[in-house]
């Protein structure tokens, strides 16, 4: 059941709040009632997300041929790669997405064939925001940890983050002739141990809560944090 007109106010919590019992107690409530949560004061420069966020739309307003060069290859089920309209069926609809998705981390996993040469600063675009992703993730992990019981660095190690793949996703919605007809993207469940949407000004985001989707309301260039179980508890 959708509920439209009703906006869910995620909790927002701030990494730089100086009462750090505040800010963990904020993060174990959001993760165990949410599973989301927005972060502000991140340490990710709002340039950097800038950056990001323009060279991809740089990228999907290319023609069509020069974006085909990085296409995942035909009857592949590799991730990575740009992919175009080819979301399946849902309820009737099908998915209306364009994609870019390639590894950002760790270097021995990348393939830069994957990765746009134009426009010519994506890749130093990617890289930096990639610095302050590690960052803010290391310690979203370390109060997690915290939360659960643990030693902070837990975790991490468990999940071998020095090492662990972050992928990088820029979804594109291009204008639809038959709106009604089609999902931007259809109801999931991410496979990560953490997702981080760095969302834009478009308020389109719904989640699911209480057996019903909400739309969610969101400071643009603050990113909304995911999480998967944990312990049981997350």
């Amino acid at each position: 059941m959708n509920v439209r007109g009703v906006n869910l106010e995620v909790p927002i919590i701030d990494l730089k709040n100086p009462d750090e019992e505040k800010v963990l107690c904020e993060i174990v409530e959001a993760c165990r009632d949410w599973g989301m949560f927005q972060i502000v004061n991140h340490e990710i420069p709002n340039h950097v997300i800038r950056n990001l966020q323009n060279v991809g739309k740089e990228f999907f307003e290319l023609p069509q041929e020069k974006k085909e060069q990085y296409a995942k290859p035909p009857g592949s089920d590799c991730l990575k790669g740009y992919g175009t309209k080819l979301a399946k069926e849902v309820t009737g609809k099908k998915g209306w997405v364009d994609h870019l998705f390639h590894i950002i981390w760790p270097p021995s996993s990348i393939n830069y064939r994957f990765w746009p040469k134009n426009p010519p600063s994506y890749r130093e675009v990617n890289e930096e925001y990639c610095k302050y992703l590690r960052g803010a993730v290391n310690k979203l992990f370390k109060r997690m940890a915290i939360g659960l019981g643990l030693e902070e660095n837990d975790l991490k190690e468990a999940a071998n983050v020095d090492e662990m793949i972050h992928l990088l996703k820029i979804n594109y919605y291009p204008p639809c002739p038959c709106p009604d007809l089609v999902l931007g993207v259809p109801q999931h469940t991410d496979m990560s141990y953490i997702t981080i949407l760095v969302p834009n000004e478009v308020q389109a985001l719904q989640a699911f809560r209480d057996g019903r989707w909400y739309d969610v309301k969101y400071v643009p260039q603050c990113p909304l944090s995911f999480t998967l179980v944990t312990k049981w508890r997350y």
